[in-house]
Parts: C-alpha cells; structure tokens; sequence
C-alpha cells in the first residue's frame, strides 16, 4: 500500500516521536536505526539502506511518496501511544 504526504508532515511525525523511537522501530522490523532514519529523510546510504521513500519537488517541502508504509504505521503506533501516555499522566 503506498501514501502519498508532504515531506513536512513526514519530519513532523519524526520530531514528535519520544526518544528512542528510531531504535525502537529498527529493532522491531529487523532493519537498521539508519535505514529508518533514512525513510524520515536522512541520506545516509553507506550505512542504511533506500526504504521506498521517493520525494518531488514542491510546497511544503514537496510530496514523498511512501512505497511500503510499515515504518510509517508503526511511528504512528507510537505516536498514538504517546497520546495514551499523555492522556493518563493529566488525569
């Protein structure tokens, strides 16, 4: 399944993920912390591999394309986690 979102909105899933998110999805999809690095717009490819991702020119940082979205479901996951955590420490 592919999604199509602005190279913007992709950096700010990646900014609001907790710390250690990188790490966390590495290890849990068996990829390297780079290759997802990579998928959030990184261009390290010596160490990490290509992810899917493919990024036209435009507003807001213009449209990337995401070929495999697992990397992006799971930050979502994890964002969504985040929220609970949230969520409970206010009540």
């Amino acid at each position: 399944m592919t999604k199509t979102i602005t190279f913007n909105e992709l950096r700010r899933i990646k900014d609001n993920l907790p710390d250690g998110s990188t790490h966390r999805i590495a290890d849990e999809l068996g990829i390297s912390v780079e290759t997802v690095r990579n998928y959030f717009g990184g261009h390290n490819f010596k160490d990490g591999k290509s992810c899917g991702i493919h990024i036209e020119p435009g507003p807001d940082g213009g449209l990337v394309v995401l070929d495999d979205t697992t990397i992006f479901e799971r930050a979502i996951q994890i964002l969504a986690e985040k929220d609970e955590v949230s969520i409970a420490q206010e009540a």
